[in-house]
């Protein structure tokens, strides 16, 4: 190996090695991980910091945390790190082969049905393009474009979107789920405050659905008081079997094939307008051919289904 790729290596190790300080927030815990001497590994880093000139590390009583010198190291190298996948992933291209690697953040709701039939579409045309998929709210998946721990996310209303650039767009209203034989089971027309008179199920707070339902109550005057509130989506399904309750959804997160015992309706959009499930990217960064293809899948599969 030649002297100039070696030292390329060796930067990209301790970029590597500082991102396992950051995540264990622990130089011990980093260097059990990393298989190396915790004293090795504090010499590296401390080497680091005299050639950067600058501390990246809040020395703290029972571990370390990122300054904002080290937060601005660490997007330097998970942006070097997703540059360098994307080339990969380019040549590979020319060689004939289909390789790369497509992290998703996306909310519960894509878990159940749509997510897995298109991962498992796009493989079986590209079988060694690998996937990572991270669940995460509104906010964490908005946040994980920003660091470049996901290349794309599929989320319900997210709520920033500054550095989110919307790659497509579809509106989802919000449903009811219940046992078929609940008493709004039978409503030609499902009104919110109908909802609310039954025992209900809801997302936490932070979730989209669940944004979108505390507007809508409050404009009718009620409140949303759920009888359990959740971070799950699928407790939710579960759960009004169990009490009769009512669960609240989006489409996408359900499907006609449910159980016989359970069915889902749209909440009228005189209570409460669609919101947008959205598939979006990092504003300006350049994905790697396996990524932007599989965007391009998932979007067209999101107007056939708006065409539906």
């Amino acid at each position: 190996m030649h002297r100039l790729e070696a030292e390329q290596v060796q930067h990209l190790e301790t970029f590597r090695l500082i991102e396992a300080i950051a995540r264990a927030g622990s130089i011990r815990k980093a260097a059990e991980d990393s298989n190396i001497t915790a004293s090795a590994l504090n010499r590296r880093l401390g080497r680091f910091e005299h050639e950067f000139g600058s501390q990246i590390f809040e020395r703290l009583p029972r571990g370390v945390r990122l300054n904002p010198a080290g937060e601005l190291v660490l997007q330097h190298y998970r942006a070097q790190r997703s540059d360098l996948a994307r080339v990969k992933s380019q040549v590979a291209d020319l060689a004939g082969v289909r390789r790369g690697h497509v992290t998703i953040a996306c909310s519960q709701a894509l878990l159940p049905f749509f997510l897995p039939e298109q991962i498992a579409a796009y493989r079986n045309v590209h079988p060694g393009v690998t996937f990572a998929v991270n669940v995460r709210d509104r906010e964490q998946a908005e946040a994980e474009l920003v660091s470049f721990r996901s290349d794309l996310a599929l989320v319900f209303e997210p709520r920033v979107l500054v550095d989110f650039e919307v790659l497509h767009a579809i509106p989802q209203p919000v449903c009811a789920l219940f046992a078929r034989d609940h008493p709004l089971a039978g409503r030609s027309e499902l009104r919110l405050r109908d909802c609310l008179d039954h025992p209900h199920i809801a997302p936490a707070q932070k979730y989209g659905v669940r944004g979108l339902l505390d507007m809508a109550a409050k404009r009718v005057g009620r409140s949303v008081t759920p009888v359990v509130e959740t971070e799950s989506f699928e407790l939710i399904r579960y759960y009004v079997r169990q009490e009769r309750a009512v669960g609240f959804q989006i489409p996408i997160g359900l499907s006609s094939e449910l159980d016989t015992d359970m069915v889902f309706r749209p909440i009228s959009d005189r209570d409460m307008p669609p919101g947008n499930l959205l598939l979006g990217q990092m504003r300006g960064r350049v994905l790697s051919v396996a990524t932007s293809r599989f965007a391009d899948q998932v979007a067209l599969a999101l107007v056939k289904m708006s065409d539906a």
